[in-house]
Formats: C-alpha cells, structure tokens, sequence
C-alpha cells in the first residue's frame, strides 16, 4: 500500500491556528545568563589582574621571556612575559606581567635594572644570582602613574628605603671621582657619588652625591666639600704635607665634608642648593666666620721669589688673610719696577665680641699704619721656600707709600724683610770691605813675615838656645846626686818621729802633765755644776744627800 492510499479524503484536512506568544521565552535565560556570567568572569579577571609594564634595556643579557622574575626588596612581584626589539633595533622592549597590588609602586620616577653578578673597585655583588639567576629589581619612585620605565645599566647606589638626603656639588673638572666613590665626615663612610653630568655653562661638572642618615644632619647651607682623592701632597710656609684619607678613596676617589661650629644665618633649606667641591682642604679658606674682606695693596721693591696667591698673611703668628693676587708693573715715572700685592683681609677677626662689626676698617686701618703698621715678607719654610706676609707694628720705620690713584685699595707700607735683609746685610758688608786697603794691610803682612823670618834664622836666636840645652845638661848631672841626698834626709825625719810616738805611748812627763790637765778639768766641769743647781753651795757647804 502506498502512502497515496492513506492520506484522507480531500476536505477533511483541519485549518491550523497561529497564535502570538503572550511574553518572553525562558528558553532566552540560559544563553543571557551564560553572557553575563562571562562578562562579569572576563571584568573580574582583568580587573585581579596586574599591570603589565614595558621597560626598555640596552642589551637583554641574563632576562628570559618566561623565567626572569621581578623583585622589590627581594620579593617577588612579577615576571617577564615577552623580550623583543625595538622598531630600530637600538634598544630591547622587555614586558613583564605585575601583581595587582604594585601599581602604586609604578610612577615616573621608579627605577628598573638586572641583578647579576658585577665586578667593580668597590666589591663583588650580586653573588646570590650565580644559583636562582639574574632578576630585575624594582626602586618606586616619585611623579605621575607610568607604565613605561627606561632600564638603568647599573645599580643604583642607594637601595630603596634608604634615610638620606642629596646635594649637588660643581667642580671644575671630575678628576678620578666615579659613580660609587665614598664620602667622609670626620673620617667615617657617610654616603656615595650618584653620579655626574656637565654643567649648563659647559664650565664645569655637577656631582649628584647621597648623604646617608644620620650624617644628613651635619650638612647645613655653610657646609664645606672638598676632594680626597689619591694623595695630596702639598707644600706651604709650614713645609710639605702629605694626607691620605682611606685606601679606598685612593683606588675609587673620595670627597669628605664638613661644617663650621658658627651659627648659621643662612637658610636650612639646601634642597636647592649647589655646593663647591674644593680641590683640597687646604684651599678652603676660613670664610664661614669671617665672609667680610677687606683688600689692601703693598707694594714691594725686592724679590718676591716665593710669593703666590694664597700664601697666608699673619699679625703676630695669626692668619688674618690671604695673598690674592700679585703682579710685576713697570713704572715709567723713574723707569723702574714694582711689584704690587694685593692682601685679602678679613677685618672681623681684629674685632673683640660685642664689637660693631659695622666699623670703619678704613678708618681704623688708616689710624694703625700711623702708629706703625707695616708689612714685610718672611720666609715660612727653609726647605720649600715658601714664604708669607708678614704685618705689625713697627714704631718709628718710615711710613713710604708709592700706589698711585688709580688703585681701588688703600695702601700700608712695606719694609725689607726676610731675603731682602739679608741681602741688605750682606751688601754691607761687602761695602765694608771695599773701603778696607787691601793692599795696605797685605804689605804690613809681609814686612812682619820677613822680620820674622829673620828673627827666627838669626845668630842671637841659636846662641840662645846653644845656651839654654847647655843649662838643662847641667842640671840634669846634679839632679841624681841631689835626690840622693834627700832621700837620707827623709830617712832621717822618719827616725825622728817614730822615737817620738814611743816617747809619748811609755807615759813619759809629757804624756803624765796631759793626764793630770783632763782630771782638772772635769773637776771645774763638776763644780760648775754644783754652784749652778745651787749658788749658795759656798757658804753653807754641799747639800746632804736626801735633802
């Protein structure tokens, strides 16, 4: 039978009826819940993730896409994800996946760079990364949220966390200071050079230094820097010295500091300040007391030889300046030279406390060249030759001054001193010599040497002494016959003395008189004793014993 045969007859068929849904399917909840689940799954996901930072490398050695981790303070907090070129293969973009809780850690200034074993003058570190291998370390720094970091190609040399302050020292040139290089106060290690770059004026070099806690507080706005590095050898008035502030400042340069015991007037703020590092610390003149110069200028005839800038002017053993300047002047008046030398005073150190510090120096200065200040040059070392200026008082020199109007500064006199009189004294006596004849004196010489010559090889002079050996002959034959005779004599005298010690001891006359003298005497000895225990002893007799 075939599917024709079952079909009903036409018109039996039933009309279908279409009917609209009254609301929604709940069919549509399972594909809208599976949406949204995954939505809220996908934003939870991204939201619990970290960031993911890209930090630029000049080479990728020791970091490895997978496996080079990211660490603060030795904890881990990520890890590499990709390591590619750059557009122009002149750097390596290294992008690494962070935890959550590091984005507060990401700024502008935060630092980046690998940790790996190094070798330097100042030590080996980074040895613990020969076993768990190289990783990038992270320093937080300060500014707005980044995601973009330039790698550093070396450590820093503060770590983070570290307490401290920095300063910003120029100096003319770098000399053998390095990224690393120690800083000294009072001899201790109080912190490391940052770094360095050239100056804006192309003039000089910024030194960026760190200044650790808690010698941070020693530096203040009047605080003096000055390089240490290798062996200073120096040489002044007071002869060579030679000064070496630690094996280490020899082979990696060193800068030490200091701060006077003045009170400071000048701000405590330093943020904003740059510091001169000075070449040593012999440069550094006393000037956080005594920032007040007043320059005066002496002018010298003689030579100066020995004489720089720099080189101390005393008063009575004290340094009260400096040597400036000097120059050599040719004086077209008399056809002549000159040399002027300028003095760098520093008038306060002549003022008492309490004193105005406001006083006319001028004045003042004036009111003393009158009583007798003068200024010479004395030699401060015999083996360098060094030598200083010397001012005091000298009453009664003449007060000879010779600066013409032109200069700016007042003028103190100078008197010879040091070479210049001992060359005077030496022209004095070569003067002296010149007026003495010479000539005189060497022919009176003469005329004594001939008379002499002919005293000596005269007849008179060898009958003289024909005479006097026949005299010592003579009285050497009767010498020996003379000591014989004296030596019976002294026999004699010896016979002599010895009867007379046996005469005295056989108690002869002599000897009894001598006895019966002592027993008188120590009668009156005992009757002077008597009368003087009893004066009336006299006249009613020797007391009865008992009485």
């Amino acid at each position: 039978m075939t599917s024709e045969d079952q079909l009903p007859p036409s018109g039996q068929f039933a009309t279908p009826t279409i009917k609209k849904s009254a609301g929604f399917s709940l069919i549509w909840l399972i594909p809208l819940l599976t949406a949204i689940i995954g939505g809220w799954l996908m934003i939870k996901t991204q939201m619990e993730q970290g960031p993911v930072i890209t930090i630029s490398f000049k080479t990728a050695e020791g970091i490895e896409a997978g496996k080079t981790r990211v660490k603060f303070r030795d904890i881990d907090i990520g890890v590499v994800q990709q390591v590619e070129f750059s557009d122009r293969f002149t750097h390596i973009l290294v992008t690494a996946k962070l935890r959550k809780d590091t984005e507060q850690l990401l700024h502008q200034g935060s630092r980046f760079w690998v940790v790996k074993p190094r070798l330097g003058i100042g030590g080996i570190s980074g040895l613990n990364t020969l076993v768990s291998g190289a990783y990038i370390e992270l320093a937080p720094g300060e500014g707005k949220y980044s995601r973009t970091f330039t790698g550093l190609d070396t450590p820093p040399i503060i770590r983070p966390g570290q307490a401290g302050i920095e300063v910003v020292l120029k100096s003319e040139r770098l000399g053998s200071l390095d990224t690393g290089s120690p800083i000294y106060y009072q001899g201790i290690q109080a912190g490391e050079v940052l770094g360095y770059e050239l100056a804006k004026d192309n003039k000089g070099v910024l030194i960026h230094a760190f200044i650790r806690e808690p010698f941070h507080h020693f530096v203040h706005s009047n605080s003096r820097f000055w390089n240490t590095s290798g062996i200073d050898i120096s040489t002044g008035v007071d002869g060579v010295n030679v000064h070496l502030e630690s094996v280490k400042s020899l082979l990696m340069g060193g800068i030490a500091f200091t701060t006077p015991d003045a009170p400071d007037t000048h701000p405590k703020e330093i943020s904003n300040l740059v510091f001169t590092l000075f070449r040593n610390k012999a440069e550094i003149t006393e000037n956080s007391l005594f920032a007040k110069k007043e320059r005066i200028i002496a002018l010298f005839d003689g030579s100066v030889r020995g004489l720089q800038a720099g080189a101390p002017v005393e008063f009575n053993g004290i340094k009260v300046g400096i040597v400036e300047d000097l120059r050599l002047e040719f004086n077209s008046d008399n056809a002549s030279f000159r040399i002027p030398v300028i003095l760098a005073i520093e008038p306060e150190r002549f003022l008492t406390p309490g004193q105005d510090a406001n006083l006319d120096h001028r004045a003042l200065f004036k009111q003393l060249v009158e009583k007798g200040l003068r200024a010479r040059l004395r030699t401060g070392s015999l083996l360098t030759g060094k030598i200083f200026v010397e001012l005091n008082i000298f009453p009664g020199t003449p007060e000879r001054l010779h600066a013409d109007s032109h200069y700016p500064y007042p003028e103190i006199p100078t008197i010879p001193g040091g070479l210049d009189q001992i060359a005077s004294s030496v022209q004095n006596i070569l003067s002296k010599l010149e007026r003495v004849d010479i000539e005189k004196i060497g022919s009176a010489l003469q005329q004594t040497l001939e008379g002499s010559s002919k005293l000596i090889n005269g007849p008179e002079l060898k009958s003289s002494l024909l005479a006097l050996q026949h005299t010592l002959q003579t009285v050497d034959r009767h010498a020996e016959p003379m000591a014989e005779h004296m030596g019976g004599i002294l026999v004699q005298a010896k016979t002599t003395l010895r009867l007379i010690n046996l005469q005295l001891k056989s108690g002869s006359p002599v000897t009894q008189m001598s006895e019966e003298l002592s027993d008188t005497a120590r009668a009156i000895r005992a009757l002077v004793e008597i009368l003087e225990r009893n004066p009336n002893a006299l006249l009613v007799g020797k007391p009865v014993s008992g009485d």
